[in-house]
């Protein structure tokens, strides 16, 4: 059975098919999420929500494109990460040593990977899940538009208003910082 046809179970699925989904698709979910959060512990447990999920609800009826349903949850999910992180410091007060504090910013200025993960957590879904099959699973336009049903002039076109916008919001992060 090919996991399109498996797709159209909609009752829990058999651990066979399960297995089958999670062979073939946890390195797209990983590598797509690392590219997102930049981070591999915070991609394994956006793989492992995702496909946990899958478990526990059953397979979607009717997907015709199981890798752009395993992509999008992938880079929606790791969105979702990205922006609820918050750094915390521990406070030197006894009373308070185990509570955490959110502090504004950190004491040392973040490396250009966290200042580009931060940006990215700006963008719209739509231009994160187009730049990271652009840059880190080196898609053509034309392939990224075949996987996610857009025509490839609007690949083009949201691929290069992304890097636009995240280039402006790079720069006021780096002006932020002085």
């Amino acid at each position: 059975m090919t996991t399109a046809t498996a797709f159209n179970v909609t009752s829990e699925p058999s651990t066979e098919i399960f297995d089958e989904l999670f062979r073939e698709y946890y390195p797209l979910v990983f590598r797509t999420a690392f590219a997102v959060t930049g981070n591999s512990e915070d991609a394994k447990d956006v793989a492992q929500t995702i496909f946990l999920r899958l478990f526990r609800r059953g397979l979607p009826a009717g997907t015709k494109n199981p890798k752009g349903y395993f992509y999008r949850a992938a880079v929606n999910a790791a969105l979702n990460v990205v922006r609820s992180r918050k750094r915390y410091m521990f406070t030197a007060d006894e009373t308070e040593l185990d509570s955490l504090v959110e502090i504004d910013r950190p004491a040392v200025e973040m490396p250009i990977e966290g200042r580009l993960v931060k940006a990215i957590a700006q963008l719209s879904p739509t231009a994160v899940e187009m730049l990271v099959l652009r840059y880190g699973h080196h898609y053509s336009d034309a392939e990224i538009g075949k996987l996610l049903d857009k025509s490839r002039g609007v690949v083009a076109v949201t691929l290069c208003r992304a890097r636009a916008r995240l280039k402006k919001l790079l720069r006021d992060q780096e002006e932020k910082d002085r």
